[in-house]
């Protein structure tokens, strides 16, 4: 759908009738005088009876403008200017069209028109203000993955705010506040000049290079990591000059900064700079998805660039690799919730998708299997069931009928401690035995659920908090070997986020591979709105 077809279809579905109560007012004896004249006020009354929540806005303000009348001048001027700078946010140009706008304001001869005028002009600035706030797609309509819901004001409560504020502050107090989103911003500005100017040159073209190799390709390499900002010297040998650039590059595009030009690596310096300026107009539209106050501490976990981080009162003050869901069927889903407790020493309840597809076959090989796992496996009564007794052959993943619980040890799937944010997918955030997984550079391995580097480190800082001595606390009832459940006296809101393009807590904008394939679907959808990557 086009940007015109767009704007029409969500604010022109059909002229209602005349609202009676205007008929009703205009006729009464004695009406007090009003600035515009009836007809003014009858032809903005059927001008936007198609939109409820615009004309009861009008209606309860007597069909009085805030855009056409001489005293709305100011209004005109900061919506114009604003208009002018939406492209800079990676905003559909056809809706926005400041041009078109300043000649309707133009060209308000005639109380007809004038109505007309403020109409479309109301319109247009509810599209803007909805869009550059909140969003201009429905993150679940993209993907179902994607359930965060987008901060939208109703349209009236928008219009009633507008209408009492300063027009300027209040336009400028829309897009996010936050200072990553002025980040992304700069560096939109910055990648549309290199992109416009054929970009970061050739590719080095190659699935890997190590230090110590010498050609054509580690020219190429050298190069190309100069024109994007890492120098590293001259020459075809990987030196270590061209290591510790390499090892820059990495640490800006959420990969291990080991130094070692391996394949993601490869892959992320040979992302031309258009990929990375669409990722940066996503980025944009993802942070005005959570424009809002996200609470005074909160936890954002960011599955594309595999880290979660602890905010108290704007600052980091926690930083953790994970490793998220696969991609596909085990996907992390992107959503908000709040945490309230977590448990220490947990046992691990095996989901029945989990144990049908990938237990029952080690079961059916060997019915021991579980011993080795420190598992339990009962039936729906809850009895606890000997494997050597039971036929696996009568079964297959979908009729598998029995339970399986692993208890608290050392080789727990969960580790020494889960926080729990209870939800509807059945996502926490947990510790894990696998710590291997953590020096990869893409961590998608989980069925789902969150592994977190350093579990211990977040309980401290959960339970200092509210307790003297957290550590000792948590250190004690790991000691303890008993599940125990902890709950956190303030819960903490938490937001699994994907962004592929983003601002870390030091200010600088960074990037993240597609791990899910969703920056493209973003994209189509936003290119259907009308966006450009020359916006």
């Amino acid at each position: 759908m086009n940007a015109a077809r767009r704007f029409s279809a969500r604010f022109l579905p059909g002229l209602a009738a005349l609202t009676i109560a205007f008929l009703l007012a205009a006729m009464l004896p004695g009406a007090p005088a009003q600035a515009q004249s009836t007809s003014f006020r009858q032809a903005l009354a059927q001008a936007v009876a198609g939109n409820p929540e615009i004309a009861a806005f009008y209606a309860a303000r007597d069909y009085r403008p805030i855009w056409t009348s001489k005293r709305d001048r100011k209004r005109r001027n900061a919506f114009l200017a604003a208009l002018r700078q939406a492209p800079a946010h990676g905003l559909p140009r056809g809706i926005y069209d400041a041009a078109a706008v300043s000649a309707d304001f133009a060209n308000m001869r005639g109380d007809r028109r004038a109505a007309q005028v403020e109409a479309r002009t109301t319109r247009r600035f509810v599209a803007y203000a909805h869009d550059i706030q909140s969003g201009i797609v429905l993150p679940a309509r993209v993907d179902p993955n994607m359930t965060l819901p987008p901060p939208r004001r109703s349209t009236r409560q928008l219009l009633e705010a507008f209408a009492k504020s300063s027009p300027a502050g209040f336009l400028r107090a829309l897009p996010p506040q936050d200072s990553g989103y002025g980040a992304l911003l700069r560096e939109k500005v910055r990648l549309q000049k290199i992109a416009a100017n054929g970009g970061w040159g050739p590719k080095v073209g190659v699935r890997a290079l190590k230090p110590g190799q010498s050609g054509a390709a580690v020219a190429r390499l050298r190069a190309r990591l100069g024109r994007m900002g890492y120098r590293a010297g001259s020459g075809a040998t990987y030196d270590r000059a061209l290591e510790q650039a390499v090892a820059r590059f990495q640490a800006d595009h959420s990969l291990i900064p080991d130094g070692v030009a391996g394949p993601a690596t490869m892959a992320a310096v040979d992302t031309p700079a258009s990929t990375r300026l669409m990722q940066v107009v996503l980025g944009l539209e993802r942070m005005r998805w959570l424009n809002k106050q996200l609470g005074r501490r909160h936890i954002i976990v960011n599955e594309a660039a595999f880290k979660v981080n602890v905010f108290d009162r704007g600052r980091s003050v926690y930083e953790s690799r994970v490793v998220v869901g696969q991609p596909g069927r085990w996907r992390t889903p992107e959503f908000q919730d709040r945490m309230t407790h977590m448990v220490v020493n947990p046992s691990w309840y095996v989901p029945a998708s989990i144990a049908g597809r990938e237990y029952l076959p080690l079961l059916k090989q060997n019915p021991n299997a579980l011993a080795r796992q420190e598992m339990e496996m009962t039936d729906a009564s809850g009895r606890v069931v000997n494997p050597a007794t039971v036929d696996f052959s009568r079964y297959d993943k979908d009729s598998f009928p029995f339970s399986l619980r692993q208890k608290p040890s050392a080789g727990n799937a969960l580790g020494k401690v889960k926080f729990l944010f209870p939800n509807k997918h059945a996502i926490y955030l947990h510790d894990t035995p696998a710590k291997s997984l953590f020096n990869r550079d893409l961590r998608a391995f989980s069925h789902g659920c969150v592994r977190v580097q350093k579990p211990a480190e977040l309980a401290y800082l959960l339970l200092s908090w509210q307790t003297s001595d957290p550590k000792g606390l948590f250190d004690r009832t790991v000691a303890s070997g008993e599940e125990t459940r902890i709950n956190l006296k303030e819960p903490v809101p938490i937001y699994l986020v994907y962004r592929t393009a983003y601002v870390a807590p030091d200010g600088k904008v960074k990037f993240a591979a597609d791990t899910y394939r969703v920056d493209g679907k973003l994209w189509k959808a936003m290119q259907a709105q009308g966006v450009s990557l020359g916006s």
